[in-house]
């Protein structure tokens, strides 16, 4: 009996040691109570919070933390020839694309949670009858909500009928409102919250889709969300690629053809729900893939030739070139900015380089390397 009470005092002596000691890492600053320590913390720098112990770990992931720049990506497992056959024939592998965030802070890739994808769904990304093409899968981000808004089947028909909304707060998909016409091939883009699609194909070519621009204002309440119809534009030239529409002054920026072919661009005033013509200069220096920095509303473009770094000169009508020739921005297939940071994906999808354009100088970051994994789209985000 001696021994068992004895026991049983130890464990409480344990258990309240235990309290005390979550008591005290519950603490962020002694002497402070935790919402006015959260105050003082949150106007550090979270690479720094995050270092110095658990409790000021968690609330760098906490809601009561601001938000900071994460990089979110679409990957896919690089497929071998048989696993091509494998898609044809209908054994599609839910695996073969993967939704994952790169958070800086603890430099780290994080799998994001299964799509509620339906389970007859397969997301095609290569055909073995046409090796060399590689079938696009869309998204964007808008109103902090990752956004999936268009792919192709096995059977190369539309993917989404509603476009999938990703929220990093709560950490959950939804849908979106339905497309009137779903679509692959497509142009997408954003402004102040607002997502805008247009032209693209169906499941056959319709010359309306193809001339067709919607928008779906994401600001407004679930209940609310859907999707209304601009101004068409005069022909269907831009349902020939995936396109990235860059929002800038008010306007979307397109053009219908990657690299340094003879290409056609357009601008979309959202604002008076009409179509312009694009000025000489931006058409002429557009040479690879483009994006705008929502904090400082700068257009970067990296030349998928030269490897140049340029932003555009909105009232002068021309790229200024701030980084010449980098042998490793040559090839880029995408690029995503915020905050001054640039990141840059080239390599055939296998490396982001991550460029800090700071007061004026210019600094090189950081290679994320993906071994396994080949990356498809990527996208600065607030979250």
């Amino acid at each position: 009996m001696n021994a068992a009470k004895k026991t049983c005092k130890n464990k409480e002596t344990i258990n309240e040691n235990e309290h005390k000691n979550q008591q005290t890492e519950s603490i962020l600053l002694p002497g402070l109570p935790n919402h006015l320590a959260q105050l003082c913390l949150s106007t550090l720098q979270p690479s720094l919070v995050y270092k110095v112990c658990k409790s000021w770990r968690c609330l760098v992931y906490s809601p009561n933390f601001p938000p900071y720049l994460s990089l979110y990506a679409i990957l896919s497992q690089t497929p071998s020839m048989s696993s091509s056959f494998n898609h044809v024939q209908g054994q599609c592998q839910s695996h073969t694309v993967n939704f994952f965030c790169f958070d800086p802070i603890s430099s780290k890739w994080r799998s994001l949670p299964t799509p509620p994808f339906d389970p007859s769904l397969c997301l095609l990304r290569r055909h073995p009858s046409y090796i060399s093409r590689i079938l696009p899968i869309q998204s964007i981000t808008a109103s902090r909500k990752l956004v999936l808004i268009s792919a192709t089947t096995d059977k190369f028909l539309p993917a989404l009928t509603r476009p999938l909304v990703f929220d990093p707060l709560s950490s959950k998909w939804n849908f979106g409102p339905p497309l009137s016409a779903p679509r692959r091939w497509c142009v997408t883009g954003s402004i102040h919250g607002t997502i805008y699609i247009a032209s693209g194909t169906g499941a056959k070519y319709n010359s309306d889709v193809a001339r067709s621009i919607e928008r779906w204002d994401m600001t407004k309440k679930e209940i609310e969300w859907s999707w209304e119809k601009g101004e068409p534009f005069r022909d269907g030239r831009f349902s020939r690629e995936a396109i990235e529409a860059v929002g800038y002054r008010g306007k979307l920026c397109m053009v219908n053809i990657k690299g340094k072919a003879v290409k056609e661009g357009a601008v979309y005033d959202v604002v008076m729900d009409q179509w312009e013509e694009m000025p000489r200069g931006m058409l002429g220096g557009w040479n690879g893939p483009t994006t705008i920095d929502d904090g400082d509303g700068v257009m970067y473009m990296v030349d998928q030739e030269s490897g140049s770094l340029s932003k555009y000169d909105g009232d002068n009508d021309r790229w200024d070139e701030i980084i010449e020739n980098l042998e490793y921005l040559k090839g880029a297939e995408h690029i995503s900015a915020g905050r001054g940071k640039i990141c840059v994906v080239s390599a055939d999808g296998r490396k982001i380089v991550v460029v800090d354009v700071l007061r004026g100088r210019l600094r090189f970051g950081f290679w994320i390397r993906l071994e396994e994994w080949k990356l498809l789209q990527s996208m600065c985000y607030q979250g």
